[in-house]
């Protein structure tokens, strides 16, 4: 009976692991942070105690023969044909257990796929390897790009608190509110997945994907894209912050002041010029962030997946082309537009700086007029 003993205090610690007290384990789901994640725990623990319940009657029952009908207490194996009666109950039991578990499960599948009547309304949009967010009912939209540092990922400098779980411009959102999130990509796939929304929809190019949340209490939600995307797939976290509506309308507002002084910003530049000095210091900056990933911070490219920009014949030449490709990628390859990710001031300055870097010096300058003249097709 010691074997016995062991698989029922096994099963027993299993269960005690897994339901806990609510707390975060690896071993478990999280409860998550809305409504809809707490019936999904509770759907998912109410399915593990059915499986549970299930195999200690089966094992039970199967281990208790094995010993009180084995040989060597004189058992002798008795001969029967198949029994209606057993067969009858070994369908039917079956087929109620699973009713019983269909209905809870339904409730909650519709319940998650139920994004009629929102407050609002967020675009998410994935791209290698990053998000954007635009607020449809707001004037408000941005990339939301990994925050953690480049060291750290290197082994240079020690790992922090949410190391690739931490981004440059998180999505906000307001709490006590229906938020409906219509999720596409611009390249290949992705899957926008944050845990404790229980939210994992996959970005599908050419495609829109609706989920929804409603967050109760304020704070910092994080996750991921879940869905191989190529080189970098493993640092595209998601970040997303709940605030108080006062809160929330706030940094609405800020947001959109902080649009509107970019346009002007940008017609100002359309109306002046750069010098060598600052284009190059700015080129340098957004190239460091945006470009060496791919091309290298030395500019030489990863030979056979990312062409060199040092020497190339576009960098030295076609001015044209050069801007062309940076404001709207290349089809079929793993260059990006960045014409929304990047402000006419950067565009111009990180092109001046490709063509004058590693020695390029090409000595050309490129404006912001010169961006707009291409991405307006003047």
């Amino acid at each position: 009976m010691k074997a016995w003993t062991a698989l029922v205090l096994l099963v027993a610690g299993a269960t005690a692991v897994a339901a806990g007290s609510g707390e975060v384990s690896a071993l478990n789901l999280r409860r998550g942070a809305t409504e809809i994640s707490g019936q999904v725990y509770d759907l998912h623990m109410l399915m593990f105690s059915i499986c549970v319940g299930i195999a200690v009657v089966v094992f039970g029952i199967m281990f208790v023969s094995m010993y009180l009908h084995r040989k060597s207490r004189g058992a002798k194996p008795a001969n029967f044909h198949e029994s209606v009666k057993v067969e009858i109950a070994w369908t039917v039991l079956p087929f109620l257990i699973l009713i019983f578990m269909a209905v809870p499960a339904a409730k909650t599948l519709l319940a998650m796929e139920d994004t009629t009547e929102p407050d609002m309304t967020v675009l998410v949009t994935g791209s290698q390897w990053k998000w954007h967010y635009k607020y449809m009912d707001r004037d408000v939209e941005f990339y939301s790009l990994l925050a953690t540092q480049r060291e750290q990922i290197d082994n240079r400098y020690a790992k922090g608190e949410n190391y690739l779980l931490e981004v440059d411009r998180p999505l906000v959102i307001p709490t006590g509110q229906k938020v409906r999130f219509l999720i596409t990509s611009d390249d290949v796939i992705h899957s926008w997945w944050v845990p404790d929304f229980a939210v994992k929809k996959d970005a599908n190019p050419g495609f829109i994907n609706e989920a929804w949340t409603r967050v109760d209490e304020p704070g910092i939600y994080r996750g991921q894209c879940a869905e191989l995307c190529g080189k970098d797939h493993g640092f595209m976290p998601v970040v997303v912050i709940a605030k108080e509506p006062a809160a929330y309308e706030a940094w609405v507002s800020e947001q959109e002041s902080i649009r509107q002084q970019a346009r002007e910003e940008e017609q100002r530049l359309l109306a002046m010029n750069m010098s060598m000095e600052e284009l190059m210091t700015e080129g340098e900056r957004v190239y460091n962030a945006t470009c060496a990933a791919c091309h290298m911070p030395n500019g030489e490219g990863l030979p056979g997946v990312f062409p060199a920009l040092k020497g190339s014949p576009m960098a030295l030449n076609d001015m044209q082309g050069h801007i062309d490709i940076v404001l709207n990628g290349k089809t079929g390859t793993a260059m990006q537009a960045f014409g929304k990710m990047l402000s006419l001031k950067e565009l111009a300055a990180v092109i001046t700086y490709e063509r004058n870097a590693w020695g390029n010096n090409t000595g050309d300058m490129v404006q912001a007029k010169d961006v707009n003249a291409v991405a307006s097709g003047e």
